[in-house]
């Protein structure tokens, strides 16, 4: 049970037990989803004996972002590291855990109110993605992708998830692990909650951050690893449907996929049908960079128990 590790939530500036985070029914925030996010990642290094957060600081700065678009009304210095320094310490984390920072309309009107606003920061510990090893089995979905003019993936918004879960339960009913997104025009645009990379040649390619995706941390991540680990420089680009099928490997990432091996997409293996060597070693060289065991990249990693 997940209130069974959790111990407090900081809740709108105040430590407070897990059983006793509520937000009333009439706000904003649960009537018209009036809630932005960020979900952040914290690697624990057992030799270190520290807990590195991954990338606090871009994982803020989107944060901030999503609330400017979304036009909330706040004076909350959301660049602000001890909010979710203090609810790790608070619940002693010391292993690998996922964080969830919520800022969200509070009180009760209509939803096009813009405050007051409220937030909290909780905790998980977490493990690996199950399939992280094995991969998974994509098929592209009948749901396009929401547009930058209508639901703009751009903004973390817990709005937009609705549309990954009507992928979800498509991929489901037919089959397969995991949706993954067109845009309106046909062109691959992400996975629910994931940016996606595919491999041609031995050379990664990525949608652009014009195809209705979110401007992912994890993508940039793997950006700079291709470029200064392997002299590679990623295309990013728009991507056919058809392109899908004849790659030579691909993956979702993000903060909570991590790295994940995509093995078919529509039913057609790609190269055969396991990780392939370059998503393979991508995904070897992240965990040792977000972990502090290859100290590549020292300011993508802040230490939860020594002083920053």
């Amino acid at each position: 049970m997940m209130s069974e590790k959790i111990k407090y939530i900081l809740f709108n500036g105040e430590l407070i037990p897990y059983s006793e985070a509520r937000i009333h029914v009439m706000t904003p925030a649960v009537r018209y989803a009036s809630n932005v996010f960020e979900g952040i990642r914290a690697y624990w290094n057992e030799k270190e004996g520290e807990l590195f957060l991954f990338r606090l600081r871009e994982h803020l700065i989107r944060l901030k972002n999503s609330v400017k678009m979304m036009r909330m009304d706040t004076d909350l210095d959301l660049l602000d590291f001890e909010p979710v320094l203090r609810v790790i310490r608070a619940n002693e984390v010391r292993e690998d855990c996922h964080l969830r920072y919520h800022v969200y309309v509070d009180g009760s009107g209509p939803a096009h109110l813009r405050s007051p606003i409220g937030f909290y920061v909780i905790a998980v510990p977490v493990g690996r993605m199950k399939d992280i090893e094995k991969g998974i089995r994509a098929g592209v979905c009948s749901w396009a992708r929401t547009a930058d003019n209508a639901i703009p993936p751009r903004i973390k918004c817990v709005a937009n998830y609705q549309n990954s879960r009507m992928a979800y339960l498509e991929a489901f009913q037919n089959g397969y692990d995991s949706p993954l997104f067109l845009t309106s025009n046909g062109k691959v645009s992400e996975g629910p909650g994931a940016a996606f990379f595919l491999i041609r040649d031995g050379i990664p390619i990525t949608p652009s951050i014009t195809c209705d995706i979110l401007e992912s941390i994890t993508r940039d991540t793997l950006i700079h690893i291709f470029k200064d680990k392997h002299s590679l420089q990623p295309q990013e680009r728009e991507i056919d449907r058809t392109e899908l099928y004849i790659a030579d490997e691909a993956f979702f990432c993000g903060s909570g996929w991590e790295i994940t091996p995509i093995v078919s997409i529509d039913g057609i293996q790609l190269g055969q049908g396991n990780m392939g060597p370059i998503t393979q070693t991508v995904q070897r060289q992240y965990f040792e960079i977000v972990r502090g065991i290859d100290i590549s990249y020292p300011q993508w990693r802040t230490p939860v128990y020594k002083p920053v």
